[in-house]
């Protein structure tokens, strides 16, 4: 690339002309924004799976906005309240197949 004010060859990414001093490119630092809702979604895949299911799905969708930041941590939050959801569904599946059959079979499971 080439300075539109001296003319001498630049770098591709320079942001100032090291030969003249003048300006070429965007000066601003690049907005690195923190992905609050992959945070919340991951910690709450732990706690309430449902919500942080959600939360990280939302973080997922959002990350592009927050240049890429917490796409990982919003994945690990879903995988994780999936995982969740299916060993509590599990237990209560299991748990009410065996209260149901104690029931029939004279048993009690709280006595």
């Amino acid at each position: 690339m080439f300075c539109k004010h001296c003319g001498k060859e630049i770098d591709d990414e320079a942001v100032i002309c090291p030969n003249c001093g003048v300006q070429i490119g965007d000066l601003s630092p690049q907005k690195n924004t923190t992905n609050i809702l992959a945070i919340i979604g991951f910690i709450l895949a732990f706690i309430l799976p449902v919500a942080g299911l959600a939360c990280s799905i939302i973080g997922k969708k959002q990350a592009e906005t927050c240049g890429g930041n917490g796409k990982t941590l919003a994945s690990a939050g879903i995988v994780i309240s999936i995982v969740e959801i299916v060993l509590l569904v599990l237990a209560v599946v299991f748990l009410l197949a065996f209260a149901f059959l104690g029931v029939f079979a004279g048993l009690s499971l709280w006595s």
